[in-house]
């Protein structure tokens, strides 16, 4: 797996990491927390919550899923969805996602789960799998609405709270 941008716990001089990542279930795993750790390094960064908290200045006070659907549309649409370079897995740092405006699933989750975060709403990520049980090919972030914890799928043009279809696998990390 390639990291892509400046990390806390790895070298502050390399704009990039190449880290040994296992396959199947016990690499997601690995991914996934790698990713909790970048929403948690990054929830504080002031540039990412300045951007969060102006998408949602224009909403009435306390309008919470009015700001969840604000910051995933901000995700979904104002970030170019583009696969990783061929055969290698790779993860960008949210302030990196964001400047570039491109990333994949694990890309766009992480920058969106950063800015809700910043922002004081929960968010936790779900990798799933739609051939087998095990075998994971996608990642999104889910934070409660309410009561209930709604789907922000940020590849494809569908409004917060819709879920895929036919997923026989699903994994949860909490940030």
């Amino acid at each position: 797996m390639y990291l892509s941008g400046s990390f806390g716990k790895y070298p502050s001089h390399l704009s990039g990491a190449l880290l040994d990542i296992p396959s199947g279930a016990a690499g997601v795993r690995v991914t996934l927390r790698l990713m909790r750790d970048l929403v948690r390094q990054y929830r504080t960064d002031v540039n990412l919550r300045h951007t969060a908290a102006s998408l949602v200045q224009h909403l009435p006070q306390k309008d919470w899923a009015g700001q969840v659907r604000t910051l995933h549309e901000f995700v979904r649409d104002g970030i170019r969805y583009i696969r990783d370079v061929n055969g290698v897995e790779t993860v960008q740092t949210p302030d990196v996602t964001l400047r570039v405006k491109y990333g994949d699933c694990d890309d766009k989750a992480t920058l969106l789960a950063t800015m809700l975060e910043s922002i004081g709403h929960p968010a936790r990520f779900v990798a799933v799998g739609f051939k087998e049980p095990e075998r994971y090919s996608h990642v999104f972030v889910e934070t409660p609405i309410g009561e209930k914890w709604r789907t922000l799928e940020t590849t494809v043009d569908v409004p917060a709270g819709w879920t895929p279809r036919g997923i026989k696998a699903r994994m949860i990390q909490k940030v």
